[in-house]
């Protein structure tokens, strides 16, 4: 016998929906597959909803609704599920980047994850002094792969200034994590752009946040706090943080001179001239 997962309905509106459709779906006496045909996904999709895995679009619960004849119960829901944050096990990053045709972030502290160096990326996780810092390291390394894909989401990241004058593990380990930088100019799905000093108040002085777009689920917005992650897939939430994010971008030097920017500060405060590099580290 399949082993079937318990569901907890007052976990979370994503788990009390997962345990309304599941209930509607044996009532019907259909199998996951069988649902999923009818709905024009894979029953693999279902059981993922069921199981409050995946966020439900609005076009799956009307068809969802209509086909298990739940007569707008499961379309009551759409309200309270796209106001709701996400389960911790859909608020790793990692979880959430996988899937992703483009991520758009702001970092105005660091560098970020998907783009440091090995070296970079060890100081960063050091901080805390965890004794898992190499397996996390590795861990980290092994996301960046995801912009090596053949299918690699478009990349687009905003970097504060700032980012590129706090000294991070030295600065030879400064150097080289700019001179990686410098050498995603030559990769097309990887756009950087720099947030000059001179621009003064911006609309990310909050705070570091992403953007996750999808072709078959809610988008995502993310950010990490002190007290946790925010992750939310409110598509209102959503539009207000990709308004941000686009004057964000307008603010920021073009990807060319924000490059011209990298090599400037790489060879007046770590006094490293960019010459001919390679390509980014691997992971």
């Amino acid at each position: 016998m399949a082993n079937i997962k318990e569901l907890d309905p007052g976990a979370s509106p994503l788990h009390y929906f997962g345990a309304e459709l599941r209930r509607l779906r044996e009532r019907s006496g259909l199998t996951l597959a069988q649902l999923g045909k009818i709905v024009f996904c894979t029953g693999s999709l279902i059981g993922q909803v069921e199981t409050a895995a995946k966020a439900p679009t609005l076009e799956f619960i009307q068809r969802a609704d209509a086909a298990l004849g739940a007569e707008g119960a499961l379309l009551r829901l759409w309200p309270l599920l796209k106001r709701s944050r996400l389960p911790y096990k859909q608020r790793r990053v990692a979880e959430i980047e996988a899937p992703a045709i483009q991520i758009c972030a702001f970092q105005p502290q660091a560098v970020h994850g998907l783009l440091q160096t090995e070296g970079y990326a060890r100081a960063m996780l050091g901080i805390s002094q965890r004794e898992d810092i190499e397996e996390e390291l590795a861990a980290r390394m092994h996301r960046q792969g995801i912009l090596r894909r053949e299918d690699s989401p478009l990349f687009w990241v905003v970097l504060s200034e700032a980012v590129l004058h706090q000294q991070v593990g030295g600065p030879e380990v400064m150097a080289q994590q700019l001179l990686c930088l410098l050498d995603y100019r030559h990769v097309d799905n990887v756009q950087i752009q720099i947030l000059p000093f001179a621009v003064g108040a911006h609309q990310g002085m909050i705070g570091a946040f992403t953007l996750f777009s999808y072709e078959d689920q809610p988008n995502i917005a993310y950010a990490e706090g002190y007290d946790g992650v925010d992750a939310t897939a409110n598509p209102q939430e959503f539009r207000a943080r990709s308004l941000r994010y686009d004057l964000l971008r307008a603010s920021a030097l073009s990807p060319g001179d924000s490059a011209d920017l990298i090599a400037r500060v790489l060879e007046e405060r770590y006094e490293y001239r960019a010459g001919a590099v390679g390509p980014p580290p691997m992971a």
